[in-house]
């Protein structure tokens, strides 16, 4: 199993790329099979999800292949509906087949999804819309089967803004008779991305984005070429990397707008965040500072996903920042690791309380999720010593060769597949 090896106390310095967004790239990947033909995604970042995804394409018969970072799908030859269950338990995007398959094929059976244990993520909100789409939904034995003729349009008003169920109902009802209004939808920048490329397809969809949106039904969806946008994820993840090694870095293919409550936050900080059209510019230097309150919520807040890489960030910052997560309850699994490292945090229910220190110390550690070992990679990155980051296969779901990128910025940072006892030697 792979690991990292992190020697901190290098600074980043230099330029980077930002590649395209997993969180963009899953659902378009689905709403493909309603398509006619061929279609090309471009930038389509190379991460374990994205395998996962096309070859549960190729399971029902899709014909895909993916060079570099271009993805070609014809979904004509798709013969059956049913998701394999051993690739439905390896990522919990694959939900997002459900309302696609469903809307083109007239039925879907799938087994309840995987994915990071991060909390509570239950699928109500989606099997509930597509419900109120007129939809038949049949839950026994750990399955999922969904049927209907055509699926009808209607009203739907989501409980609460989530982002799968909203991008899973929009794409079910692009192919629904008549008009569909999605109310408190979920306005994150990847819905929008969604629509796009739905609309490219010859969709009619408007109000992406907004917290209401109307679908107008249409037969058929035609093929297309489309390019998935940054990924504001690992944007926010290399700008709270360079601040935490006080570098100073510019990072390119980013829409600084899809950031502005993280660009905020590190401002606060003391960190220098000069946005210039597509780039973002980044210096750090002299002591952080801590931020009096940061509170995860959906967008345009503070995003849950780089909750924990700003935490490892505050453990250095001269004096107490308070972070609340509302959006996951069990998301809270990284605080043990950086505590193992010396810092000084303690939680009381979804609320953290962090004391800044000096600095920390490299350990070994344990990535728990995928977000929590994008936190200790940044905390390993400005600690003193060495950090040993186990269980890195879930930093590979959402970032495209990590320890490539950061140590094209200057950190000492190494991947090794081998027995603990060999690591130090071979890192030498």
């Amino acid at each position: 199993m792979a690991r990292f090896i992190i020697d901190g106390g290098h600074r980043l310095n230099g330029s980077i790329r930002v590649h395209g967004s997993k969180n963009a790239a899953l659902p378009i990947l689905a709403a493909v099979v309603m398509a006619q033909g061929e279609t090309v995604i471009k930038d389509v970042p190379r991460l374990d999800d994205v395998f996962v995804m096309l070859e549960i394409l190729r399971s029902l018969g899709a014909k895909v292949a993916f060079h570099k970072n271009e993805v070609v799908i014809d979904p004509t030859f798709i013969h059956t509906t049913d998701v394999p269950e051993d690739l439905m338990k390896l990522m919990r995007s694959s939900i997002f087949l459900m309302g696609p398959l469903l809307a083109r094929f007239q039925s879907v059976k799938i087994s309840k999804p995987g994915g990071c244990t991060i909390g509570s993520r239950p699928i109500d909100f989606h099997l509930k819309g597509l419900r109120m789409l007129g939809a038949e939904i049949i839950e026994r034995h750990g399955y999922i089967e969904c049927r209907a003729e055509r699926l009808q349009g209607g009203s739907i008003f989501l409980d609460f803004p989530s982002v799968g169920a909203t991008e899973n109902l929009l794409m079910a009802s692009v192919l629904a008779e008549g008009e569909t209004l999605i109310g408190n939808a979920a306005r994150e920048p990847e819905i929008r991305d969604l629509a796009a490329f739905l609309n490219q397809l010859g969709a009619r969809i408007e109000g992406a984005g907004e917290d209401t949106i109307v679908v107008h039904g249409v037969p058929k969806l035609q093929s297309t070429e489309f390019r998935v946008q940054p990924d504001r994820i690992v944007a926010g993840t290399l700008l709270i990397a360079s601040a935490m090694t006080r570098g100073h870095v510019e990072i390119q293919n980013v829409r600084p707008t899809d950031l502005t409550a993280v660009i905020m936050k590190l401002q606060e900080t003391g960190v220098q965040v000069k946005p210039n059209h597509d780039i973002l510019e980044v210096r750090s230097q002299g002591m952080l500072k801590a931020v009096e309150r940061l509170q995860t919520s959906p967008f345009p807040g503070f995003p849950t996903d780089l909750q924990a890489p700003f935490m490892s960030l505050l453990t250095v910052a001269k004096g107490t920042s308070i972070i609340s997560e509302t959006i996951f309850e069990d998301r809270f699994k990284h605080v043990s690791e950086l505590q193992r490292m010396g810092a000084s945090i303690k939680v009381d229910l979804r609320t953290a309380f962090i004391r800044g220190i000096p600095e920390l110390t490299g350990a070994a550690v344990e990535a728990t999720d995928l977000r929590a070992g994008a936190a200790l990679v940044i905390a390993g990155l400005g600690a003193e010593g060495r950090t040993i980051l186990d269980h890195v296969y879930h930093i590979d779901r959402g970032y495209e060769a990590m320890e490539l990128q950061l140590r094209s910025l200057g950190a000492k940072i190494l991947r090794v597949q081998d027995s603990l006892e060999r690591l130090e030697a071979q890192a030498e």
